[in-house]
């Protein structure tokens, strides 16, 4: 492995970093997370045409050909700005199921519209009332004729009211975990977005009431070893999110500290607060080793991933949340306002620690995984 990106990744970076600043500062964050969707579809657009949508989508697919380590840059810095956008929803989720699950036909049909930004994608895995493990879905998939028929509901699912297709995870008759292409308008389905405690990336719950599709909408391949790759690689893509929010954490901190004056002097000089930027530090740069690491596991299909995925998942997200948590203290009492940015990365950060299952899950599946 490498242990430094690239010169071409690094201007990846950096041309996705000065793209962000331009078309979706804060204040434009701020705007679209009062909206419905929470996405620009203009931003979107542009975004697709610089390869983002389909960064790591292979070309056959109409994708740019990368891999999860060049998304994982850009989800870096999309994480860094709290960039609202169907990133994660179309391509760390449904596009890697389609490449996990779907057959070469579904693929050609699906892939090139999610790289050209034309489409979206939804996962809807987690039922109401029950877990990310894929052992607690209960919604159901049974035959009928030539047609399958769904019913269940879904919660949690990211971008789910405003997708153009749900991929829904529901149990077959024979017992067997499938997935299904659900059209967003599908006749039975019926989405609602949540009030979830992070404003900046949306969530819905999908009804899904005797939806009937047909039998090539089955993904062609099935059951709960689909969810834990999917998982693996939604996990490292959360780890670099994180870590991009960390450090944006960190950043703020810093230069407040310097600037913010208490008994003639910056409050960056006191001790305790050295001591908390410092331990600020430790925990980045430490998220960015196991996410860098897990994005190195993941692009090149090694099979460290099984290990180093579910440690980033933990580990990365714990970090980004004590950071945010501390991010505030920093700030005093301007950090617990609206007006400031301190809480928008505190919601982010606690979000992303429960999204696919909380750190002690992950941490058993370590255990588990390593045979502890």
């Amino acid at each position: 492995m490498n242990f430094a990106f690239t010169d071409e990744q690094e201007m990846l970076r950096s041309t996705v970093a000065g793209f962000l600043d331009s078309r979706v500062p804060m204040a434009r964050v701020r705007e679209l997370m009062e909206t419905d969707s929470g996405i620009d579809p203009a931003v979107w657009s542009e975004m697709a045409g610089m390869g983002i949508a389909g960064m790591h989508i292979p070309e056959e697919f109409g994708g740019a050909g990368f891999t999860h380590l060049e998304l994982g840059v850009v989800l870096e810095e999309t994480g860094r700005r709290l960039t609202p956008s169907p990133l994660l929803a179309t391509a760390v989720l449904g596009a890697n199921l389609v490449l996990l699950a779907g057959s070469d036909e579904q693929r050609k049909t699906l892939l090139p519209g999610v790289a050209s930004g034309e489409h979206t994608l939804a996962v809807a895995i987690v039922d109401q009332g029950g877990g990310w493990d894929p052992a607690t879905i209960t919604a159901t998939a049974r035959s009928d004729g030539d047609t399958v028929v769904l019913d269940g509901v879904k919660s949690y699912v990211v971008d789910g009211h405003t997708a153009d297709t749900v991929i829904v995870a529901a149990l077959e008759e024979a017992g067997e975990l499938g997935f299904y292409l659900v059209d967003g308008d599908a006749p039975g389905l019926t989405r609602e977005r949540l009030e979830t405690l992070d404003m900046t990336r949306k969530q819905a719950t999908v009804r899904i009431d005797g939806v009937s599709v047909g039998a090539d909408a089955r993904l062609e391949r099935g059951g709960a070893e689909v969810v834990a790759e999917l998982y693996d690689l939604a996990a490292v893509g959360l780890a670099f999110e994180s870590v991009g929010g960390a450090s944006r954490g960190l950043d703020m901190s810093v230069s407040y500290a310097k600037q913010r004056m208490q008994f003639g002097r910056p409050i960056g000089s006191f001790q305790a607060v050295k001591h908390t930027c410092a331990d600020m530090l430790v925990a980045v740069e430490s998220a960015r080793s196991a996410a860098y690491y897990a994005g190195w596991a993941a692009s090149a299909g090694d099979p460290e991933l099984r290990i180093a995925a579910p440690l980033a998942k933990a580990f990365c997200t714990d970090a980004y949340y004590s950071v945010a948590a501390d991010t505030i203290q920093v700030h005093g009492g301007i950090g617990f306002t609206w007006e400031h940015d301190a809480h928008l990365y505190f919601k982010r950060a606690k979000t992303s620690q429960l999204m696919l299952g909380n750190s002690a899950a992950w941490r058993a599946e370590l255990a588990d995984r390593i045979g502890l």
